[in-house]
């Protein structure tokens, strides 16, 4: 055997390994834009069926809203609050880099920081 003949054959191979590569990184990117889009459709369901049972509750439980009052206010900023840890804790950023895009590498030091303020 040839020694030009078996660098050729090595190069071939690295060649080959290098779009693999390329190949599985592009793929692994895919996974995590369906992992994203299958968890916002599990919390748009989940949404979509609280919206159905408020519609099927009798008409008569309806109350017409009054005017927030601070003290509501402040609990309607809790709930928010509240909202955006859930988020967080299901594997979501809730920072102003990532919103929105799922957390694939544990931690994100900005998320954090906003749930500390």
């Amino acid at each position: 055997m040839d020694k030009r003949n078996v660098f050729v054959q090595i190069e071939q191979i690295e060649e080959q390994m290098g779009t693999i590569y390329g190949e599985l990184g592009q793929m692994k990117r895919q996974i995590v834009e369906l992992l994203e889009e299958n968890k916002r459709l599990s919390i748009e369901n989940q949404q979509l069926r609280k919206l159905m049972k408020m519609d099927t509750l009798p008409s008569e439980v309806i109350v017409p809203q009054a005017p927030i009052t601070p003290a509501q206010a402040k609990e309607l900023t809790g709930e928010g609050y509240d909202n955006l840890s859930r988020l967080y804790q299901e594997g979501f950023h809730i920072c102003n880099v990532y919103y929105g895009h799922l957390r694939t590498e544990g931690d994100c030091l900005f998320c954090l920081s906003f749930l500390n303020k």
